[in-house]
Order: structure tokens, then sequence, then C-alpha cells
């Protein structure tokens, strides 16, 4: 503080005040006019200027218009006058000064003021740009990955105007607005809102950017409704009162409620963990680490039988098909909890089956919308209803896609594959290899054939195979090994193994029955 005045009796009287109050401030100089203060001020660059209004050489008014226009120093400025320059006092705050004081000087006038720039201090001094980022979001990183020591929690807390021993918790606020991070930066709607709904717009809070378009907040319990403290219906009327100032959807991640400050890294590992239940049914947007953690969290993938059922009628081309099953699987995301990177790989198995089909067909899947969209997912759609109609989107357009590269032919084409079966089951034929012939997935093709005739495509092979064998059996007298050539099997053997399982009899236990009818 630097003290500027005419009289000595006035600068030791103000001198005498402050050493004799508990107020942290240090008196770094004095000056008789404005001229000397104005060079001080530069000197010694000081945080608050108390000043007479009227002084020799350059008074109140004139001091405060240089330092505004010609220094980088600005000080907070208070000034002092007498009744009689009230009226003079006045046009000082068209330069912003903090207060005036009227002379005599009132101790408990005087304290009241300096309270109030003390406060201002403190914030200015927390949101001072260190390293490209405000000082308090510093502070709060540096409370989530370590417990600093007493003197340094003391002075924290002291900075923050908040008690030590309280309780608090850490809430990441996740911003659900479909576009990629940093896209928009909701940092002064949200602080605006925040400030409204606690009913602290001197109060510093306690926000910082995170990843993701999310934002950590420590929330002081004192400062929620004191009905609900730290209840789920505290935290949605917040997530309510937010969406609707912002705009835009958010999800709440609330960890563990601490009883101190320095125990807030307690707190935000307990948040953290919560994200990973972001898929799990029936939060509604409030996430409760107290809710959630005990609950098991699923990291496998879906069932190969529902992932083979999607990709059948995505190769259908059947609409209610396959969001039946997309249904399905999203309700199993909820149920059982899957864990975010489980997720993950049941989307990304279901786009690599896709794409193979695509590339089968000499298609190219980069042509598709929903591609790009689906490949990046997490970094734009950040809950289970934004995934799921971007999923959605994507196995449309593929189905679409896949239907038209092949002309739309594939339940009629499912009659000649039969017919090339009937007339080549003789042949070293297989299901990959007519497949390839009619531009068809082998899964999709084996799935249609069986849905088709009630048979799979082995089976229905075989039995032709085996059929024309007894044929064989009975009207000739070819060896064994000669038949199994003639019906398709490599190996004689082999023949006879199948003959017998289907038959429930060797050819050669066949062949005399035969005879001897």
């Amino acid at each position: 503080m630097l003290i500027v005045d005419d009289e000595i009796f006035v600068r030791k009287g103000l001198i005498k005040i402050l050493n004799e109050s508990s107020l942290q401030f240090e008196i770094c100089g004095e000056a008789e006019n404005g001229e000397q203060a104005l060079t001080l001020i530069e000197q010694l660059n000081p945080e608050l200027v108390i000043a007479d209004i009227r002084m020799p050489v350059l008074d109140g008014l004139g001091l405060i218009q240089k330092v505004k226009t010609e220094l980088k120093q600005q000080p907070i400025f208070i000034i002092l006058s007498g009744y009689a320059d009230f009226s003079y006092a006045q046009q000082a705050f068209r330069y912003n000064v903090s207060d005036y004081i009227l002379k005599p000087v009132d101790e408990q006038e005087l304290t009241a003021a300096l309270n109030k720039i003390t406060r201002t201090l403190n914030q200015k001094q927390l949101l001072s740009i260190t390293k490209e980022k405000p000082l308090v979001e510093t502070v709060i990183e540096s409370l989530l990955q370590t417990q600093p020591d007493d003197q340094v929690m003391e002075r924290i807390a002291y900075a923050l105007e908040l008690p030590l021993s309280s309780s608090y918790t850490y809430v990441i606020a996740e911003v659900q607005d479909q576009l990629p991070p940093g896209e928009m930066d909701y940092m002064p709607a949200l602080k605006t809102s925040l400030q409204h709904y606690f009913r602290q717009e001197v109060q510093t809070l306690l926000l910082h950017v995170r990843t993701n378009n999310q934002y950590g907040i420590i929330v002081p319990e004192l400062w929620m409704d004191e009905r609900n403290r730290g209840e789920r219906s505290s935290y949605s009327n917040l997530l309510d009162t937010l969406e609707r100032e912002l705009g835009t959807t958010l999800a709440f991640f609330i960890g563990h409620n601490v009883s101190h400050l320095k125990q807030i890294v307690v707190s935000g590992a307990s948040a953290e963990k919560c994200l990973n239940y972001r898929f799990a049914a029936g939060f509604q947007g409030i996430y409760m680490a107290d809710e959630l953690l005990e609950l098991p969290l699923y990291y496998f993938d879906i069932d190969e039988g529902l992932h083979s059922k999607l990709i059948y009628e995505v190769e259908a081309n059947n609409a209610v098909g396959y969001s039946t099953v997309v249904d399905a699987i999203f309700t199993l995301f909820q149920e059982r909890h899957f864990a975010p990177g489980a997720v993950t790989n049941t989307i990304r198995r279901s786009m690599i089956a896709i794409i193979n089909i695509i590339r089968q067909l000499e298609g190219d899947e980069n042509t598709l919308q929903w591609m790009t969209e689906l490949l990046h997912w997490p970094l734009k759609y950040r809950n289970l209803h934004q995934l799921k109609q971007v999923f959605q989107h994507f196995i449309r357009e593929a189905a679409e896609y896949i239907a038209e590269k092949r002309g739309g032919k594939s339940e009629g084409n499912i009659e000649k594959i039969k017919k090339y079966i009937d007339g080549h089951y003789r042949e070293n034929i297989y299901l990959k290899g007519i497949a390839s012939d009619f531009d068809m997935n082998p899964v999709y093709l084996g799935q249609l054939f069986r849905k088709t005739y009630g048979v799979y495509f082995n089976e229905y092979l075989l039995t032709l195979r085996i059929e024309e064998a007894k044929r064989l059996l009975r009207q000739t007298k070819k060896r064994m090994y000669e038949i199994a050539e003639l019906v398709g099997f490599q190996n004689a053997d082999y023949f006879a193994t199948q003959f017998e399982k289907l038959e429930n009899m060797t050819p050669t236990d066949y062949r005399n029955m035969m005879i001897g009818q």
C-alpha cells in the first residue's frame, strides 16, 4: 500500500490504524503530493493507493488520471476527502476508484473498505496468468494430484476464503454438445451460472478446464441447498439450471464427499471412476460415486450370436431386423454396466465385419457419410443415446450400400445358389468359394441358406453326397474309395465316417443290406 497525503499527521494516523489491525497490508511508501506518488507508483508497483483528493502540485484526481493513462501499473485507489469536497470526489468514480472515505477517517469504515479490497486482490492473484493457465486452475489441479502440507493448505484456504475443515465434493461437469473438444468455450457462461446458482458472485469459484469438454468443480457443501446437501435432487436442480442457461446437455460425475479441503484428491479420484459408468442405465445425467462404485463393470464383448445376427440383418438390408438387434445391444450396455472400453470394442468389431463385407464387394467404406463419425465417436458422442443414434445411422447407411453393390439380389440369388450346389455337389465346393462367386459374405450366405431352407449349408451338401453314394452302392460294384471320390470326398475314411454318422451304418453294411433285400 502507498499512502499519499500532504498532511503528515493523516499519513501517520493511517499507518497506526493499519499496524494495529489484523489486515495483511504492508506500507511500501508515503508521498505528500501527487507528483511524488506518481514516481513511487512506477518504482514500487503498489497494489493499493490511498490518496487525498486535494494536494499541492498534483491533486488526487490528477494522480488517478495520469496513472490510468500513462502507467502500466494499475493499482486500486481509495480516495480521502472532506465534506466540502464530496461533489468533487464523485468525479473520481469516473476512474473506477474502489471507494472514498470522509475525513476524519473512521477506523471501522477504513477496515470495511480494506476487507473488500483484500477479497478483490485475492481473486486478482488467483486469476493471474501463470504458464498460460489461471493460477486458480493450477491450485485445483495440484490439490487433485497430491495432499499439500498444512502450511500450504492454510495459504490456499486463506486465498480462497474457505474453511479447511468443511465438507467438499469434486464434480466433473461434462458438456455433451456433440462438438469436438475445445470447439466451444463454455467457461465464461459456466462460471456466471455457477456464481448465480450458489449466490457467490464475489467468491472465487474452484473451477478448472479438463479434457474432452469437461470442467472440474470443487463444491463446498456450505454452498449447497441446506435441505438436501449432497443429495441427488440438489445436483439434479443444478444440472437443470446449467443446461437451461448454457443451452446444451450436461452430465455430472460426482465424487465422494470429504471432510477437509486437503482430502479433495480422494473425491477427485472417485469422480474419475464414475466416468466409467457413463453407459450404465437409469442415472439420468447424475453419476454419483456413492451409488455407483460398488456396482461391477462389464469388460467383455457381446456374445457371438448377437453379433452374427446383426451382421446377417445388415447384409439382408432388413431395417426391422438390424434395428431390433441394435436395441438389444444397447440394452445390454446399460443393464450389464459395460465399461467404455467394452462398448468401444463392440462398436469396432461390428464396423470391421461390415467393412470386410463392403471390401469383398469391391466397395469403398470411406464413401459412407457416417463412417468417420462412428470411427471417432468418443471425441463427440459422450452418452449412450448419442452413440446409439450415430451407430444406427452407420448401420442403415452400410446396409443400403451393401444392397446397392449387390444389386439388391441377395434373396433372389439364394435359389440360384441352391441349384448350383445341386449341380456341383460332386466337386470340391465349399461355402466360402460359392459366396465369393456370388459376391456374398460367407457368414451371411450360411445364415441366409439356413433361414431359407431350414438346414445348414454343410448339412445340405452332406445329404446330397450321401444320397448319391447310396445310389452308387446300390447300383454299382465300385470300390469305396471310388465312390467317395465320385461324390466329392477327398478321403475314403472320412467318407465312411460321415456316411455312418448320417445312416447309422457303414457303407459296406448298407451295400450288404441292399444285396440281401
